[in-house]
């Protein structure tokens, strides 16, 4: 974890100034612990805003995010998936940690669904499924 938290830092820089970005909730070291809403202190948890769907995959996987996220094996171990919980919000709402896990909660138990879904199946404002388009490399 040293190497994830030496990095930390830069991550919420790039994601401050990143298109799209919103807002991310605060905690001392830049991600909440996972330890009492998930009874595990070695879970972090990420708690960001973003006005759409595009904004949040660019920064994820196109900017200079991307390269940590290639590295996130060094310094995590595999979790149960799904692991990331997406979903709508009105404008001006922000969401709390003890939204997060109903939600990562919902889609563990429920799948995908309008209430809480994936980056990979997604779901638009009013609740229908958008198409997905995954283009493999071969």
């Amino acid at each position: 974890m040293q190497g994830f938290l030496a990095v930390l830092p830069e991550i919420n820089r790039l994601a401050d100034s990143a298109p799209g970005f919103v807002w991310r909730h605060p905690s001392g070291f830049g991600h909440l612990s996972g330890g009492e809403l998930l009874g595990d202190d070695l879970i972090t948890i990420n708690l960001s805003v973003w006005d759409s769907y595009e904004a949040l995959h660019d920064f994820t996987y196109r900017s200079m995010h991307g390269r940590f996220v290639l590295r996130r094996s060094e310094w995590f171990t595999a979790l149960t998936s799904p692991t990331t919980a997406l979903w709508w919000l009105t404008v001006g709402q922000l969401p709390t940690p003890n939204d997060a896990v109903r939600r990562l909660r919902h889609l563990r138990r429920y799948g995908p669904t309008p209430q809480a879904f994936t980056m990979r199946r997604r779901f638009d404002p009013h609740g229908r499924r958008e198409q997905t388009h995954t283009n493999w490399v071969r």
